[in-house]
């Protein structure tokens, strides 16, 4: 009868953390990060969207909820930084969520760049996915860069592709790059230990989820590159003396879960 009555209680408070992991997976941080230009041949003044791994599979979050907190602000230019979904089957789901992005018109534009998740797709359905983004206002970047002239200002947003999946080429990326100031969207923050002779002004990836699974540590993360284990796996950082930042991504991946960290939603203010 012990037995019994120990079985049940435990079965009840492993399904109790269950449901309060889940209920994370729900309560989105909305973060903002205030970023000085540091140029002196000239400033700007940006305000950019960030949003990365959406993992649709594992999604708490509708496109409703996500243009409720999106379009409180307004919006110079918004980033995409890869893991958008793994399954052929989830990219129209993509779609809904690409039409309120584009409902908040970002004057300079979305701007998107792929993930070791979104490789997991081949061929034709990798071809499916990224024609819905750019089919619903997405340019996106594959070890290419965009250049911008805001204003007096010069803006070259440098896409590099994902360096978990040996597919970034630095070199590819900076091809015949203006001089202006340098805004990098990547997946994989590992790959600012490979950039010491490229500058950027300011770098944008997610890859870590916070952990995810972030109790007592993200021990799991360890595999996932040399950045973990200098301790930095979320928010803002800077190496070699430039700065980036690591989102905590909007979905999940595995299991609909997340214990110690949330998902995220980030503002930029560059000025």
């Amino acid at each position: 009868m012990f037995k019994i009555i120990f079985i049940a209680g435990f079965t009840l408070y492993f399904a109790f953390l269950f449901y309060k992991a889940n209920k994370n997976t729900k309560e989105v941080v909305v973060n903002t990060i205030s970023l000085a230009c540091n140029r002196e041949a000239s400033k700007v003044n940006l305000n950019i969207l960030h949003l990365s791994d959406l993992h649709l599979e594992n999604i708490s979050v509708t496109p409703e909820q996500l243009y409720t907190m999106a379009a409180k602000r307004p919006v110079d230019l918004i980033a995409l930084t890869g893991d958008y979904l793994d399954r052929k089957r989830t990219i129209p789901k993509l779609v809904p969520y690409l039409k309120v992005l584009q409902k908040i018109n970002p004057r300079l534009g979305i701007y998107a760049v792929f993930g070791n998740h979104d490789y997991i797709l081949k061929g034709k359905n990798f071809e499916r996915l990224k024609e819905a983004l750019e089919e619903n206002g997405c340019r996106t970047l594959q070890n290419e860069h965009a250049s911008i002239i805001d204003g007096v200002d010069r803006l070259n947003i440098i896409g590099i592709d994902d360096y978990s999946t040996n597919r970034s080429d630095i070199e590819k990326a900076y091809a015949q790059l203006p001089e202006g100031y340098n805004l990098v969207l990547t997946h994989d923050p590992n790959i600012v230990l490979d950039m010491k002779d490229h500058h950027y002004d300011y770098l944008l990836s997610g890859h870590f989820h916070g952990g995810q699974i972030h109790w007592p540590k993200p021990y799991h993360l360890i595999k996932m590159g040399k950045l973990v284990r200098m301790k930095m796996v979320k928010g803002l950082h800077s190496h070699h003396g430039k700065p980036f930042y690591i989102s905590e991504g909007l979905g999940q991946t595995g299991v609909n879960i997340r214990v110690g960290s949330r998902p995220e939603i980030t503002y930029h203010h560059i000025s």
